[in-house]
């Protein structure tokens, strides 16, 4: 056919070295693909270990950042540990001492209070933990302490357990006028008794059954009991401590048995003394107790030798004639009715007995020697015992 080849079917002509669109690519063949094509997978060949590469630097970054983090929060960790430890195991300790009283019974955690508010520890209720987590609860015991502000746990334990560091013992005997009862303080505490006898005479304490006119007269209401006190208590503290503890003790008293008896209660304290003095034996003071009374209903004077005593300038143990002539209104002797104040400190049971005397018609009583008496509602029969007791 004139210089023209037949095409083979579905076949496509080369033309100037380009191969026509209808030429089929060689299935699966390189060179079957087109250039665009061919120039994207070479590219993407090529991106692939620089993504890979990005992608392990960025977790690297994350997790050094993560470490970073995690260092940064166990440094803070033992640091405020270190410094939660030096506060409350390691305070800075203090050289200006202070007082703490515990009281026999207290709990751990009202001690731990009292340490806690005069900086003792550092903590109440660590203070209590340890305590409870070391067995030591109910091994404290009660006294006066000296502790210093920024102690350690265990030191206050050891000062507990050991007792009182700061505790002196006064026991004051029953019946001690003012004076002498300054006298046994000052033996007891170093104190001076002048300084004593100043501040029971200040006349500033709040003492109900005490008569405006007696205000600087404790006579009679400085309670007589043993005290564990600290052993730099002052004199006016003292005073305080013992007028405290008599109202404790006649708290529970039936005060409106005085009405029914016609005394006031301050003329009860005034009776109390008397029998004081005058009884030895407890099952004797509500019948001295009676006779007092009884005196009184009458208007007998009451001749206690011992109100004479306490209105000499030094105490007899024997009064004579001229003795019971002194000019004084503690002179019973001389001067019918009570003295106008009591002429010692009675204990709980002779101020029981002015409240609830014996129910008796004695009007006298003898000492017999052996520590007791005579009573008896005749004169003449007192006599004849008297003279019997002085022939012995």
């Amino acid at each position: 056919m004139d210089d023209q080849q037949e095409r083979p079917a579905g076949g496509a002509l080369e033309e100037d070295g380009i191969l026509s669109s209808d030429k089929p690519l060689p299935a699966g063949g390189e060179e079957a693909r087109p250039p665009s094509a061919r120039r994207r997978a070479a590219e993407g060949e090529a991106g692939l270990p620089a993504v890979r590469s990005r992608a392990r630097a960025l977790r690297e970054a994350r997790r050094r950042r993560k470490y970073a983090v995690v260092a940064a929060l166990a440094f803070l960790f033992l640091v405020a540990g270190i410094l939660l430890y030096r506060h409350y195991f390691c305070p800075t300790r203090r050289d200006m001492p202070v007082r703490v009283v515990i009281e026999e019974g207290e709990s751990a955690s009202s001690i731990g209070r009292k340490l806690h508010e005069k900086g003792v520890v550092t903590s109440a209720t660590l203070f209590r933990f340890l305590a409870w987590a070391q067995g030591r609860q109910g091994r404290f015991r009660a006294g006066h302490y000296l502790f210093y502000p920024g102690m350690r746990y265990g030191e206050v334990f050891s000062l507990l357990e050991a007792g009182p560091n700061n505790q002196i013992r006064l026991t004051i005997p029953e019946g001690l006028t003012v004076a002498q009862t300054a006298e046994v303080a000052a033996r007891a505490t170093g104190m001076d008794p002048g300084e004593f006898l100043e501040a029971a005479a200040a006349g500033d304490y709040e003492v109900p059954i005490l008569p405006e006119e007696q205000r600087n007269n404790l006579e009679g209401l400085l309670f007589p009991k043993t005290y564990d006190l600290s052993a730099d208590i002052t004199a006016r503290e003292l005073v305080e401590v013992l007028l405290r503890q008599f109202q404790v003790e006649t708290a529970g008293l039936d005060w409106s048995r005085a009405e029914e008896l016609g005394v006031s209660p301050y003329q009860v304290i005034i009776i109390a003394s008397l029998i004081e003095r005058e009884a030895a034996l407890d099952s004797e003071r509500p019948r001295v107790a009676s006779v007092i009374y009884n005196r009184l209903r009458l208007g007998m004077p009451l001749q206690i030798d011992a109100s004479v005593q306490y209105a000499l300038p030094e105490w007899k143990a024997v009064l004579t004639y001229e003795d019971l002539k002194t000019p004084s209104p503690y002179n019973t002797y001389l001067h019918k009715g009570l003295p106008p104040a009591p002429i010692c400190s009675p204990g709980l049971a002779s101020i029981r007995a002015a409240l609830e005397p014996a129910d008796t018609d004695y009007l006298y009583y003898v000492a017999t020697g052996n520590g007791g008496h005579f009573f008896t509602s005749d004169y003449q029969e007192f006599l004849r015992v008297k003279e019997e007791v002085q022939r012995r």
